[in-house]
Parts: C-alpha cells; structure tokens; sequence
C-alpha cells in the first residue's frame, strides 16, 4: 500500500479530493472530502497530489548539523505527541517531540499478534518533531503494540543519556487527560513523555502520609451551585467509553459532588443532566429520592434546562 493515513489525493475519474482516512486493506483505501463523509475507493483509483505538506512535516536532520542553539544545554524533553489531523478530525498523527538539545536518531516498530513492522527511522533535531505514525482514533482498540528505540548524540562536551527503549500499548486510559500545548508542534494534543525524571522519593514526607488521619487525608472542595454532569465536561476520552461506562462515570461526579455539597452544607445543588433518553436523570431521582440528607428535589428552571437539570434542596 503506497497511500498513508493523512495522505491528500485527487481521484483518477471525479473532480473529488480528500485525506485518506482508513486503510481497509492492500487495494482498499477511505478518502474523506471536505463534506466529510468517508468513501470508499480503490487505491489505483486515486493519485496523490504533490506539493501538499501536511502540518509537521520536517526535513530529516543530520547528526553533524548543530544547530546554533542559546542557553542552557537541554538533556530532557523527549515526548510522544498525539495530535488530531487539522482537515480529518477521524486521523491522529504520532509525533516524536525532541525539546532537548541532542540530536535523536530514532525508530519506532509495531507488533501485533507477533508481527512487526518497522514504521519509522530517521534523526530527530534539537526543539524539532518528526511525523512517525498516523491511525484512526476509532480504532484505538485495535492499535498495535509501539516499541520505540532513541540514542542521544550531540558533539559537544556532554555526557548522553542511556538509550530509551520504550515499549508502549495504548488504551483509552491514556487519553483521559486534558489535550494540553505540544512542545514545539504549537498544537494541542495528547502528550506522553518518554524520558520520564527519575523519582526521588522524600521519606519524611512518605512517613507523614501514612500517619495522616483520615479526615486529612480527605479533603472535599466546595462544589458549585450549578454542576454539568455531560460526559464531555467530564472526559477528553468519552467517545472510546460505551453507554455503560459513560453512566458510571456520570453517576460517579454526581454522588461525589453531591457528597461535597453536604459537608459543605449547601443549601441547594443543580445537576444538569440533559434530557436524552432519561437513564441518567431516572438514576439520579432515585438516588436522591431515598437520601437522607435530601429535603426534596424537582426540575430546574424550566425556562433554561428544560427537563434537563435537577434542583436538589439538602437539609
């Protein structure tokens, strides 16, 4: 297959150009257009268009270029940046993110059910990235095992770091966090730091911690009055959850918030849970509707919720 995820082509026989967004197989490709929609082609039925450099995109570096950089020498930073394709939003792109001051000469290999292939090797310059992979974020699932290999060489008068050998098989875990700035990239993404600091553990305050009561331990903020209990206010990773998942993570925000708001001794809490097909709002009147601490609820102002939002009244 000489077409890559990302890749932008014109077909052979229509005025229709896209992104490849799916290899379905060695003769199959999905090419999305600017409406969106994927379809399905042959790939002998689409050319690639030269002279498009998608966002990233880098010269191979060379280890006798040193660049003329200023300040401090740089021996950490090496990152793994996951970032959403700008024109198909399905595609993610795996960026190597070198923001020290070595250069890396670099590879990354894949291996699923005892197949591997090499996906990239090149040399990654000091504050540079490289494009090394790219795949549906659908199919998270469904990714292959990466197992990274990066040196670090520079020519000055500094002692490199061991080689990273990094074996890395992503779940949807992984992206639970924020998309935060992508060092070099200038993009938001997923980032993943491989040269992890070493731990330095402060044994006082290990000792602390375990003789810390309870009650210390535990520390509820104060919620606010208005809480919104979407799943996309909750999770950056909700579309690799199933309903499932989704309404304990829902159910889970509710029960502990609303707990805050009891030791905080909230007058009154609104739970915005969308009006959907009911599942959540059920679970949460049946929730409050035998707790304690709960005077009485009812639905929240109509005129701005709908039947979206529960205004629940504590004791």
């Amino acid at each position: 297959m000489k077409y890559k995820l990302g890749d932008f082509v014109r077909f052979v026989d229509e005025k229709m150009e896209g992104f490849v967004t799916r290899i379905i197989d060695e003769q199959m490709i999905g090419v999305t257009g600017e409406d969106d929609f994927e379809i399905p082609v042959l790939a002998s039925k689409v050319t690639s268009v030269h002279g498009y450099e998608p966002a990233g995109a880098a010269k191979v570096a060379s280890v006798n270029e040193e660049p003329a950089l200023t300040g401090e020498f740089q021996t950490k930073g090496v990152y793994l940046a996951v970032v959403a394709d700008a024109k198909a939003n399905s595609v993610v792109h795996f960026h190597l993110i070198n923001d020290t001051s070595f250069h890396l000469p670099a590879t990354l290999a894949t291996e699923k059910q005892n197949l591997f292939k090499g996906e990239y090797a090149g040399i990654i310059a000091p504050k540079a990235a490289e494009k090394i992979y790219s795949a549906q974020l659908a199919d998270l699932q469904l990714w292959p095992k990466f197992i990274f290999n990066i040196l670090f060489h520079t020519a000055k008068n500094v002692e490199p770091p061991a080689p990273l050998v990094v074996n890395e098989k992503f779940k949807a875990k992984d992206f639970a966090g924020s998309k935060k700035p992508v060092p070099v990239l200038n993009q938001q993404g997923w980032l993943i730091r491989l040269d992890e600091p070493e731990m330095v553990i402060d044994a006082q305050k290990l000792k602390e911690s375990f003789f810390k009561t309870p009650e210390e331990k535990a520390v509820l903020e104060k919620p606010k009055t208005e809480i919104d209990l979407h799943i996309e206010k909750l999770r950056d990773d909700h579309q690799f959850l199933s309903s499932a998942e989704i309404l304990n993570v829902q159910l889970d925000h509710f029960h502990k918030t609303l707990d805050a708001a009891i030791v905080h001794q909230l007058p009154e809490i609104i739970f915005i849970h969308g009006a959907g097909n009911g599942t959540l709002r059920n679970e949460i009147h049946k929730s409050i509707g035998k707790h304690p601490k709960v005077q009485t609820f009812m639905d929240a102002r109509k005129e701005k919720f709908g039947y979206g939002a529960t205004k629940v009244l504590l004791r």
